[in-house]
């Protein structure tokens, strides 16, 4: 159990996922909020977009704590920013502007690229400012390689977010997964449960989807874990 024991230091993270319609951000937080809750926290999952279509901007907020949260709407202040599509930061596809608007001292910002993006000087220098890291993450690449699939992109990176900050333990998001994509019917909207249906189609049974999802949950914290490892040494 993950229970918080009383006189302990109280767990909270305010989270904002922001990307892409199609990736798969409302599911990422809605299994994450999911996992918190087996693991005995609290948690409070609100999706914002617009028109439900592909490659329109999409953010997620989600905020997990070890006492009730009873906050709702966006998370303005967050001290962990996802963005799981480039076009967030380098088209300005984002309800949230700037991309890193909000973010609150020593916050981390985890960005699904193989490769730094070009990040205007002004935003790079406020971002330091907060004492904030960028970290990049080829969780695409990731998704692609271990679920044959960029649609597991949204597990990889909270693979990444695990791996970053043991936020949930991975029993729980497994057990989440299979019930998000098992027999009980979820739908957080039209669009979403179409997509769920995708997903479904690209493995020939609910298992599979299921093994395939947390092999890139687990391969994306190993290696993120093996990227802070390597930083470590460097310093």
């Amino acid at each position: 159990s993950r229970k918080i024991n009383k006189g302990a230091k109280i767990m909270r993270f305010d989270l904002r996922m922001s990307g892409l319609g199609g990736q798969g951000i409302v599911t990422a937080a809605n299994i994450l909020g999911m996992a918190t809750v087996k693991d005995g926290n609290y948690s409070i999952v609100i999706p914002f977009f617009g028109a439900e279509k592909r490659l329109a901007p999409t953010e997620s907020y989600t905020r997990i704590s070890s006492e009730p949260v009873y906050e709702k709407g966006e998370v303005n202040y967050p001290n962990i920013i996802m963005i799981f599509h480039e076009e967030v930061i380098t088209q300005g596809k984002c309800y949230t502007m700037p991309f890193y608007e909000g973010l609150q001292e020593n916050g981390i910002i985890i960005i699904n690229s193989p490769y730094e993006l070009p990040i205007p000087k002004h935003d790079l220098e406020a971002i330091e400012k907060l004492n904030a890291r960028i970290i990049y993450i080829p969780a695409a690449k990731i998704a692609l390689e271990v679920a044959g699939t960029e649609l597991a992109t949204n597990m990889a990176m909270l693979g990444v977010l695990i791996g970053l900050t043991n936020i949930v333990s991975f029993e729980s998001l497994e057990s989440s997964i299979s019930e998000r994509f098992g027999k009980r019917k979820f739908i957080a909207s039209g669009s979403t449960a179409a997509l769920d249906d995708v997903i479904k189609k690209k493995y020939a049974k609910v298992q599979d989807l299921i093994d395939k999802n947390m092999q890139s949950v687990r391969v994306a914290a190993k290696e993120i874990k093996r990227m802070e490892d390597e930083r470590c040494r460097s310093q």
